[in-house]
């Protein structure tokens, strides 16, 4: 009788223990799965972050990368733009050489120096100009310093007495980038007027640029 007590006991004992045991492992499965799960989520989160922001870098990088296409193309464009203005300054100053060989040349001298004295309004003046001008404007100069006094006379009723000398000085020559034409000075250098064919040639390009750009560049309009 006692042995069948402690029987049973026993097997109680052990079928508490089974259970028990039973209860730990399906609680440690369910523990072990529903951190399996939460470790696997955030992989998952960590490799979509990683993966997003691997997608926005290599967006940047892309748009980098396009600008500076773009800005290198620009800057390649507005090269080329730049080189064909010159090259056409260049031609027009290479016309103006055409009218310094003309037949015209000594009037246009004369005009260009009485229009100097005109806007430089100083009796003593010194006029410059190219080497080989020398000898034309010697010859003008007395005609050109005649009209002056008549305009002169003619508009303000005063009767001037300018003096108008051409520099000898050869080291002072004009250059032959300005196609002739005439620079006047007064006052020891302080007074210039530029009425070079060069000088004249830059403010017409001036003034006209907006047309020519529109001319030659339309679709930057």
């Amino acid at each position: 009788m006692a042995t069948d007590q402690i029987r049973q006991m026993v097997n109680f004992i052990l079928q508490e223990a089974h259970e028990k045991a039973n209860e730990i492992r399906v609680k440690t499965e369910h523990d072990f799965n529903l951190e399996k799960q939460t470790l696997v989520h955030e992989a998952k989160l960590n490799i979509q972050d990683e993966f997003a922001k691997k997608e926005k870098d290599r967006e940047i990088q892309e748009r980098i990368a396009r600008s500076a296409e773009i800005g290198a193309c620009r800057v390649k464009k507005m090269k080329i733009r730049d080189d064909l203005l010159k090259t056409l300054i260049s031609e027009a100053g290479a016309k103006c050489g055409v009218v310094t060989r003309g037949a015209n040349y000594p009037q246009l001298l004369q005009k260009l120096i009485v229009q100097g004295l005109i806007k430089i309004e100083e009796n003593d003046v010194t006029i410059f100009c190219r080497a080989q001008d020398t000898m034309t404007v010697k010859k003008i100069l007395p005609a050109a310093v005649q009209e002056y006094v008549e305009i002169m006379k003619r508009e303000s009723g005063v009767t001037l007495k300018p003096k108008v000398i051409l520099s000898e000085d050869a080291a002072k020559h004009l250059p032959d980038s300005s196609y002739g034409g005439v620079l006047l000075t007064a006052l020891d250098g302080r007074i210039v007027c530029d009425n070079t064919m060069s000088s004249r040639l830059n403010l017409v390009y001036e003034e006209l640029l907006p047309s020519i750009r529109a001319i030659l560049f339309p679709d930057e309009q």
